[in-house]
Formats: structure tokens, sequence, C-alpha cells
């Protein structure tokens, strides 16, 4: 029997919240159409509907790569501050529009390169936050919250300049350190009173570890001691799905094990293009089934609301920031953890309480009792319920039958693999819009930068490193082209050896086509256009692509360049100089495997190279310079541009298909006589072999030799990612194993599996 005690109250609760920062995650959700964008939105931030986020950390951007992108600053130089870069300021608005009490939280990742001389603890960097909280204001917004450098340490004497310093300017902002992977802040304040007084919440990153199980979350005892709130300021970077059952076990472990009355999820959504490292991890995504939600079809609105949310609902929606937790009743059930745990808050009313139970690794079904006493409510509680191992949303957040306690007692019987609320708020609910389908972006494409987009970012451009941001146009040119605006190399966050700006935009489908622009090199040096742009490796350190760049003096050169940012030159040459403040046309054409380079029209040279048949286009300039571009324009080429088709086998005659042609999860992939029906019609994207929109997927997520292969809604994980091998084959991006005609049965309806890799007729595929 557990009592829920209300005169026995423990720590304050500051709140869940999200992240919307390190690395460009939420770039592609301000393009979205505006209803399934205002859709997405209330399901993370409106109250009783979703996720209802209580905190949001923002980034402040520095112009630099941050993970999976950059976010502009607010100030290039030191001469300039411009309150309307970026995106972030407008996610704050919307979530405070639908929840006028969530909390935000700044925090900076990288600077520009101006702060400090390359210091970012320094003082130019403490009137950079300035600059930045006086932004704030101006979009009428309140920081309730400020770190210092995520992940990269801390400064004692900067952390007492900026406590300072925000007291001087009138700001009430809590300062956070020290967003770290540990916690020695902690045990550095309790014996330095100076750094102490400076911090006024203790958080650390990933205090249950790093993309695991979370089973314990541990702070430490110097930490607990010290009398300030700790907090998880950073966990998550789990897929929507897969990962609910995670971040389900640390919303209460977190409290349970170490004390922590904060969680912010990385990130607060995918809306990132899905050839990104961590495009699968979030609260929710938009376009593919994946993480808390998806969001990375602006073009098509589509978008997936996962696990992760209705996950973190069942706090969200029962409890608010200043509750108090009841430590009699939170722990593990029956005192083993492998039962699940639970923990209890009662409201600021001293009646109201919200019990939040979790059986993620329980065996069998267990019962609970729970005696409720200390002036709490001994009324009747509403129940609600997500069975974390249904893939069926129907199944997510449901609300059950009311449960009346008998003098102060109720018995719950928890089913293994569970999550429960049991409150006596009257509040919850369950949002009921749904996304559009699916679609892929049709060529031809062109922007000329004229038409304002949400914010100066263009619509669907993404940058990875830099600030390109719609301005007047320069040399002699009238109305609006796109310039990259940082004249200098960042203070870095990412170590990429390929430190220049690029952006990137499009369907990863694409194959055949031309991409062109209009360029006006500001002064001496090299722009770029990318085409079939494929992966990009983690914190940008590679990128698949290829490269067509063009200097003032007239070199160009085409180029490919890998996951390791290795360049190859397929063909260079030198043609009449471009110059400076002076307006060139350049253009990449793919067609199959032949490349082509055109300057102002006229062809300059080609190469052949069979690496990267598909994938999204992009711009660059070579270092940090202010090249100005114009004009950006797609044409398809001819054949399979969006690389759908059959995949023959090497064993004669036969193609990949599927039973019956049907895209039902579980539906084995198998092979049969290449007949050209629908149901051998697949498309190569990103790595992923789909049919009808569903995932050749490895079953159960097995590495075994043997496991079969079979047809599954995409969700990202490395058991559907395929990695085409030079000679045919394509490898499995988890298990090392190739995809396997077992025993080269050549019978229609051989069900495919994963195999130890050996060349074989057997293993071989001929990608669309």
């Amino acid at each position: 029997m557990r009592t829920v005690d209300g005169t026995k109250p423990g720590r304050t609760f500051d709140g869940i919240g999200a992240i919307s920062g390190g690395g460009g995650n939420a770039r592609l959700l301000v393009d979205y159409p505006k209803a399934q964008r205002r859709q997405i939105l209330d399901y993370l931030f409106k109250p009783g509907y979703g996720a209802a986020l209580q905190m949001l950390k923002i980034e402040i951007g520095g112009d630099t790569n941050y993970t999976d992108g950059a976010e502009a600053s607010h100030m290039h130089t030191r001469s300039t501050v411009d309150c309307n870069q970026g995106y972030e300021w407008w996610m704050a608005k919307e979530a405070k529009k639908r929840n006028p009490n969530i909390k935000l939280y700044g925090l900076s990742w990288g600077a520009p390169g101006w702060i400090g001389n390359g210091n970012f603890w320094s003082q130019d960097m403490i009137d950079y936050l300035m600059s930045w909280m006086d932004c704030a204001k101006r979009h009428n917004l309140t920081i309730d919250y400020m770190g210092g450098w995520n992940e990269r340490g801390y400064n004692v004497q900067w952390y007492a300049k900026l406590k300072q310093t925000l007291k001087a300017k009138g700001y009430a902002t809590k300062v956070v350190a020290a967003d770290e992977f540990n916690w020695s802040v902690a045990d550095h304040m309790a014996t330095d009173p100076v750094l102490k007084s400076a911090v006024d919440i203790v958080g650390a990153h990933y205090p249950c570890g790093y993309m695991g199980d979370y089973k314990a979350c541990n702070s430490t005892d110097t930490a607990k001691a010290l009398g300030k709130p700790l907090w998880s300021s950073e966990g998550g970077t789990l897929p929507t799905d897969e990962g609910a059952a995670s971040v389900a076990r640390a919303l209460n472990r977190d409290y349970i094990d170490g004390k922590m009355t904060g969680y912010l999820n990385w990130p607060v959504i995918a809306a990132l293009y899905p050839n990104l490292f961590f495009s699968k991890a979030g609260m929710s995504v938009a376009n593919q089934p994946w993480s808390g939600a998806y969001a990375n079809q602006p073009w098509s609105g589509a978008y997936h609301i996962g696990k992760t949310t209705w996950v973190t609902a069942h706090t969200t929606q029962f409890t608010r920031p200043g509750w108090r937790y009841i430590d009699s009743a939170s722990g593990y059930l029956g005192g083993n953890r492998d039962n699940g745990s639970y923990v209890s808050l009662k409201s600021t009313n001293e009646s109201d309480y919200t019990t939040v139970i979790e059986t993620m690794d329980a065996a069998e079904a267990q019962t609970a009792t729970f005696t409720v006493t200390g002036g709490l409510s001994t009324g009747h509680v509403r129940v609600w319920a997500t069975n974390l191992k249904s893939g069926r949303s129907s199944d997510w957040f449901v609300r059950r039958p009311d449960v009346t306690p008998s003098n102060g007692s109720y018995t719950l019987t928890l089913q293994p693999g569970y999550l429960y609320t049991v409150t006596t708020t009257a509040t919850g609910g369950k949002g009921t819009a749904a996304s559009p389908q699916r679609a892929a972006l049709k060529l031809p494409y062109a922007d000329t930068f004229d038409v304002p987009a949400t914010t100066t970012s263009p619509k669907h451009f993404s940058d990875m490193n830099g600030a390109f941001q719609t301005v007047s146009c320069g040399g002699g040119r009238s109305g609006t082209c796109l310039r990259q605006m940082a004249p200098q190399t960042p203070i870095r966050w990412t170590d990429e050896p390929h430190n220049s700006p690029y952006t990137i935009m499009g369907d990863g489908s694409w194959g055949n086509y031309t991409v062109s622009v209009d360029t006006m090199l500001k002064k001496s040096g090299s722009v770029e256009v990318l085409g079939r742009v494929n992966r990009q490796a983690k914190n940008n350190n590679g990128l698949n692509a290829y490269h067509l760049r063009v200097s003032n003096t007239g070199a160009w050169s085409i180029l490919k360049s890998d996951t390791s940012w290795n360049f190859t030159t397929l063909a260079a040459g030198t043609t009449s100089a471009l110059g400076t403040n002076r307006w060139h046309t350049i253009a990449l054409t793919m067609q199959d495997t032949k490349l082509t380079a055109k300057i102002d029209g006229a062809a300059v040279g080609s190469a052949t190279d069979a690496s990267f048949t598909n994938g999204q286009a992009g711009l660059g300039v070579m270092g940090y310079e202010t090249h100005q571009f114009d004009n950006f324009a797609l044409t398809p080429g001819t054949g399979s541009a969006d690389h759908v088709g059959a995949v023959p086998s090497g064993l004669s005659g036969m193609c990949l298909g599927t039973e019956g042609g049907s895209d039902a999860d579980g539906t084995p992939v198998q092979i049969w006589d290449c007949d050209g029906t629908g149901a051998q019609v697949w498309t190569w994207v990103n790595g992923e072999l789909t049919h009808k929109g569903k995932c050749m997927d490895v079953s159960g997520a097995g590495t075994a030799g043997g496991t079969k292969v079979a047809l599954w809604e995409c969700h990202g994980g490395a058991n559907q990612q395929w990695v085409p091998q030079s000679d045919g084959t394509l490898k499995g991006a988890q298990s090392g194993r190739c995809l396997d005609v077992p025993g080269g049965n050549a019978s229609n309806g051989t069900q495919l599996v994963i195999w130890d890799c050996n060349g074989g007729a057997n293993q071989k595929w001929t990608l669309p």
C-alpha cells in the first residue's frame, strides 16, 4: 500500500519542456501550410490537447552548425542588431499564444566570430546576451532562464558577471549551469560561494544515459545538498515512438533517483530534412512516423504525432509548475525498479493530486493500492492510460473509467508496458487533427527570393553553416536576393573539417535534374551549387553530394564530397573571369551518371560518376564570405527522376516485391518474376526502400543471419536503413548483413532475409 499524504511534500516541480535548437531541428515547421502548422503547434503547446509543454528552451543563434543545422545570429557583426533573424522568436510567440504560462529558457551553442576575438567566456558575450534579451523584450517575451555555453564547460567569473548584469538590467531571469554531461558544476558550487550565488538551477544533460533505456537517472549527493533545483536540462535524442518508453521512465525516475524537478526533451520536433543525422528524434515529427512529432515535408503538410507526445501528456496535462512532489507516494512498484515506477504530485490548491505510473519493464500484470490522506481529495479519480507496446495511436492516451476510492483507498490493476495517470483534476484531452498524406515536391521548382517567406530565410531552405538571409540585391540588380550574412568564422560548437556556409532544400527523391542560380561574388572567393545532396554525417562532419564550385577568377570544378568531407575532383578547368560585383549564372546538370557544368549558359565541362543517384539541391560559399544569389531554379531531366521502379535481383528475371502487393505492416518482402505490376514498385531515397509508403524492415530489429525481411511503417530505425555496396549488394545498417534470397531459391514467393555478405547473385540488387 502506498500513502499519498498531502502533509509531506517533497521538492517543487518546475515542469517538463523541450528544446528548439541545437541544430536547426525546428527549421521546416515555420514553412508548413498554415493549417497544418497550427495543428502541430497545438499538439506541442496547447493545454489539454497534446504534449502541453510547460517549458521551451530556445537557441540563441550564432551562425554556426550545432548538430543538424545553423541558426542565424541577431548580430552578424558588432555594429548591427536585427531582432527579426531566425525562427525562434516566432516559435516562442506561438508557444506563448497557446500557453501564456509556458517558461522560456535561452541557451547558446555557438556565437559570431567577432565576440571576444573568438573567446566565448568574454564581456562581449555578456553584452551579446543582453542584446538578445532586449530583442526578447521587443517581441513581448520574458526569458525566465538562461544558460551559458551548451556542453562546453563553465567559467566561474563569467557566470558571476552574467548574474550581476541580469540583475542590474532589471531581469529576474534565473541562471542555469552548466548544461554538461555530468554534475561537476555542483561539486564546484559546493566549495565556491561565488559560483553558488551565481547559479540558480543546476542543469545536467542525459542523467539517465545517452540514447539508452533510461532505467536509472542519478544525480549526486552533493548536488542534492546544494538547496538548488536540479534539472535534466537535456534528455531524449530518441525516435518519437521507439524512444517513448525510455522517456516514460525518465520523467518519473529523474525525481525518484536524482531529485530532478525539471526535464527538457531534445528536440521539440524533428522538423528537419530526413537525410540529416538526428532527423528522427524529438517530441513530434512532421512527415514520418518516428519521433514525438516529425515535420519534414512542408510542401505536403504531412506530419506525425508520436508516442513521446502522449508520454509527456501523462504528466503535463495533469500538473503545473509549482506543484510539489510527494515523496511517500513516489518510488518503485514493489520496491523493484523492474516492476515500474510511480510519482505523485499535489496541487497548490492543497486538494488535487496526480500520480503517474509506468510499467515499462514489468513481466506481468500487478495491482497497486493507494491511500489518500493529509487533506487531499478522496473523491473519484480519473484514469488515463497508454499502451506503449502498441503501434496504434488509438491505444495512446486513452481515458479509462473513473475510480472511486473507498475510505480513501483504491486499487488499480496495472498491465505491463503501460503508462497510467490517476488524477483528481478535470483537465486532459486528446487532439483529433490529422495529417494529410505525404507527397513529393515536384519539379520544376523556382524561387526568385522576391516573395517574402514567414522568416528572413527563403522557403524550404535549411542552413547547415552560416546564415542565408533575403536582402536587397547588390551589383546594380533590383529586387530581393539571398545573401550569406556571417562575415567571419564563428565560435563553433561542431568540429567539421569543411567549415563553409551552405544551405540545402527539397526532396531527397530527385534524381535527374539541373540546379541553377544567378550569383554575385562580393569579393574574391568561390560559390557553389549542390546537387543530389544525400546523407549528412553527425554534427555536419561530412555530406554525400555533388558540387559545382566557381571562383571569381573563372576557375571551376565539379566535385564529389562524402560523409567524412573528403572531396574528389571529377572535372576542373578555367573559363573567363567572373570578377566581383557582377552577376553570372551557374548550373549543374545531373543526368544519370553524367554531370555537366555550365557558366552563363555555356557548357564548360563534364564528368561521369555513379556515386549518388538522387538527393536535394543547395547553395554554398567557400569560407565566411557575403556573396549573393538570385533566381534559384530546378528543372527536371529525363528518365526516372524520382527513383521509383522495380528492383531486379541478381537472380535472372526475379524482382523485389511484396506478398500480394500489400502495404500492411508485416507483409513479407519476396522475390517474384519481374512483371511490372504495382507490387514491384519501390522508391529508393536516403537509404530506405519503400513500397506504398512503407519501409523494407528487418523484422524485430534482428541482427542474426536468417532474420526475415518484411514491410513495416517507416520509423527511421537502423533496421530500415540499407547501404549500397560497390558489388551490388545491400548491407543492413544495423546488422552489417546483406539482403539475401535464402539459398538462392529463385521461386516465386521466397521471403528475403539478411545473411552474411558474400557477393553472390542472390545478394545483388539493381536500385531504381
